[in-house]
C-alpha cells in the first residue's frame, strides 16, 4: 500500500473523530485566522489538507471562496455536510493530492495548511505546488506540530506519532521549514509556537490506535530520559504537551 492510500485508508474512518477534536475544531490559532480573515477579507482561499474543515469554517464567512481541498473523499464529505448545518455557501470541495494540485497559477490569495504538513508524502513538490497557485503577494500560512532541534527530543515525538498512526511522515523542527519554504521561493514574515496538550486517551482513539501500539507509545514514554519526560510534560496517564507553530510566508519577488 503507497502512502496515499495509507493516509486515506486511516482518516477517511475517523473523519467525524475529527470534526468533534477539541485539538482540532478549536485554539488561539483558529481565533488569530479568523481575526486575520475578518480583517484582510481575502478573496479565494485555498485550505490545503483541509481534514475536518476547521480552517475553512473559520475564513468562509469573510471570503468569497474557500476551496476545501482532501486527499480524502470520507472527510470532504463531512466538510460539506458541515458547510450546509452552518449556511456556508462560500465553501467548496475538492479531491485531491497536495503535490498535483489541479488549480491554474495565481489562483488563490491565501493558502492555509492546518495539521495537515505531517502526512506529506513530497513536502518540497507540494510547497512548489503551493507556490505555484498563490498570486503574488499572496499569504501562505501554515499551522502544524512541530519537532523539538533536540535530535533526542526528534527521535522520541517521531517514534510515538508514526506508533500512534502509521500515515505519519514527519514533524518539521522549525530550522527544517525555514529551509524548505526559503528552497521553494517563500520568505517568512513570521512564525511563533505554543504548546498543545494531548490528552491520551483521547489522542489514541481519533486515529483508532491497535492496543499493541499504544502499549508501545506507554513503553517509550515510560522509559525515557528525565529530559524528555520533563520536556514533553508526560503525566502518569500518558497524557503530554507537544510543540505547534504558525508560520506565515510569502512569495519571493
Amino acid at each position: 500500500m503507497d502512502q496515499q492510500h495509507l493516509v486515506t485508508d486511516q482518516f477517511g474512518p475517523a473523519a467525524r473523530n475529527y470534526l468533534a477534536s477539541p485539538t482540532h475544531a478549536r485554539g488561539t490559532d483558529l481565533e488569530q485566522l479568523t481575526a486575520l480573515g475578518r480583517e484582510r477579507q481575502p478573496a479565494r482561499v485555498l485550505d490545503l489538507g483541509c481534514g475536518a474543515g476547521h480552517v475553512s469554517y473559520a475564513l468562509a464567512p469573510h471570503a468569497q471562496v474557500v476551496t476545501a481541498y482532501d486527499l480524502s473523499a470520507p472527510m470532504l464529505t463531512v466538510v460539506a455536510e458541515e458547510a450546509r448545518r452552518r449556511a456556508l455557501p462560500a465553501i467548496e470541495v475538492v479531491e485531491g493530492s497536495v503535490e498535483n494540485l489541479p488549480f491554474a497559477d495565481g489562483t488563490f490569495d491565501w493558502i492555509v495548511t492546518r495539521f495537515s504538513a505531517h502526512h506529506w508524502t513530497d513536502i518540497a513538490r507540494a510547497l512548489k505546488e503551493s507556490r505555484r497557485v498563490l498570486k503574488a503577494g499572496g499569504l501562505f500560512i501554515v499551522i502544524d506540530v512541530v519537532a523539538p532541534e533536540s535530535p533526542l527530543l526528534d527521535t522520541v515525538l517521531q517514534s510515538v506519532e508514526l506508533l500512534r498512526d502509521a500515515s505519519h511522515v514527519r514533524d518539521y523542527r522549525l530550522s527544517e521549514w525555514s529551509a524548505l519554504l526559503n528552497s521553494v521561493g517563500f520568505s517568512i514574515d513570521e512564525s511563533h509556537d505554543w504548546k498543545l496538550d494531548m490528552p491520551f486517551a483521547s489522542w489514541i482513539a481519533r486515529m483508532r490506535t491497535p492496543e499493541l501500539r499504544a502499549q508501545a507509545i506507554r513503553s517509550i514514554f515510560a522509559g525515557a530520559a528525565a529530559e524528555v519526560k520533563t520536556y514533553f510534560a508526560i503525566r502518569e496517564d500518558y497524557s503530554f504537551q507537544i510543540d505547534a507553530a504558525w508560520i506565515a510566508a510569502r512569495p519571493q519577488l
